[in-house]
């Protein structure tokens, strides 16, 4: 599978416009600290992709019922989709309690949020062997694709980037400290 440079422009520009002016705007003197509380500015976008993600994760799972269904029939193919399947749902529910922790501005947030990532790999990871072992395929067979390969990585490193935020902000670190950002809103209504 090759690549054609219009690949490339997209992903230079899907991670390359981000990080631009993620720099850029921490180069510009920010506002009064106390007053970045909140979903607001790069937060909002992180609530919004945070909210979408367990949608994207179903959608994941409805797409791959046809195949599946290929699957079954095979010798251990049950074992495998449904192997597969509970790895998919444990990966949901991580993403609907990190979505839980994140709308109730818990402090716990930015760590599950970091388990979230770290857990990408681990579930594509243990998910390939699964296969290949079930199926008795060998791993290269199982990585095949350049789909199956492109969409974690890119998966991994579009969140990490999000988790480094997560860890730099201001305005994070004053929404998911329940104590300090009460006492904010409170003075800012004030």
């Amino acid at each position: 599978m090759s690549f054609s440079i219009w690949h490339w422009v997209i992903v230079l520009l899907l991670i390359g416009v981000p990080v631009f002016f993620a720099v850029r705007s921490s180069a510009r003197p920010s506002q009064n600290a106390e007053q970045l509380v909140g979903f607001g500015g790069w937060l909002m976008l992180l609530a919004i992709g945070q909210t979408l993600s367990p949608l994207r994760t179903i959608a994941d799972l409805a797409n791959s019922i046809e195949g599946y269904q290929q699957l079954m029939p095979l010798p251990n193919g049950p074992v495998a989709v449904y192997g597969e399947v509970a790895l998919n749902l444990a990966f949901l529910a991580l993403q609907l309690v990190v979505l839980v922790f994140m709308l109730r501005r818990s402090r716990r947030f930015p760590r599950l949020f970091l388990l979230q990532w770290l857990s990408i790999p681990v579930v594509f990871i243990l998910d390939t062997i699964l296969i290949a072992s079930v199926l008795d395929v060998p791993l290269n067979q199982a990585l095949a694709g350049g789909d199956a390969l492109a969409a974690p990585i890119i998966s991994l490193v579009v969140t990490g980037l999000w988790v480094a935020y997560v860890f730099k902000s201001v305005r994070v670190r004053n929404t998911f400290d329940r104590g300090a950002a009460s006492a904010r809103i409170a003075t800012a209504v004030q």
